[in-house]
């Protein structure tokens, strides 16, 4: 990773965590991408009710990383923007959904045989998960793309097993 995306990175953790360290957590997930690359994701994100909607439903925002393996030069990184709306269903199991668009910003424009085309990538994503061992476990499905600002637009897919940890 540059010197100038790592100081990115950490100017845009430092900024969501400096006002209220207490309410930020962390999560780690590690998955697959569609091109068999493996992907590691670490975010620092707060949860923020929206009991003034729906006593249900939150708004996650999240910052962070997401690393790619890679052979040889293949490797990739990106800095990710990502606000959810999640939804807790009722019951003792407190299992969520959550559904967001966000954005990324890639070092290189490749990601295996995928041509990007452009760093910036839009992010959906859709998870689910339940707390577990006094955090929370979710299953995420990521689709990153230009949405069509330029061509070729070879977007591509993570799915990612992660474990958020309270801090």
């Amino acid at each position: 990773m540059s010197l100038v995306s790592h100081r990115a990175a950490c100017a845009a953790l430092t900024l969501l965590l400096a006002g209220s360290p207490a309410m930020a957590d962390l999560q780690v997930a590690v998955g697959a991408t569609s091109e068999s690359t493996i992907a590691l994701k670490m975010e620092v994100d707060r949860l923020v009710p929206l009991t003034s909607l729906h006593p249900r439903l939150d708004l996650r925002l999240a910052t962070g990383l997401l690393l790619l393996s890679g052979e040889q030069q293949d490797d990739n990184a990106a800095l990710l923007l990502s606000p959810a709306l999640r939804w807790t269903f009722p019951g003792e199991r407190e299992l969520f959904v959550e559904g967001g668009i966000g954005g990324a910003l890639f070092l290189k424009t490749r990601v295996e045989a995928r041509n990007l085309s452009t760093a910036f990538q839009f992010e959906d994503r859709l998870a689910v998960g339940m707390p577990w061992a006094g955090g929370e476990l979710s299953l995420a499905l990521t689709h990153y793309s230009n949405g069509g600002i330029k061509r070729p637009n070879d977007g591509f897919e993570t799915l990612t097993l992660g474990y958020r940890f309270p801090l």
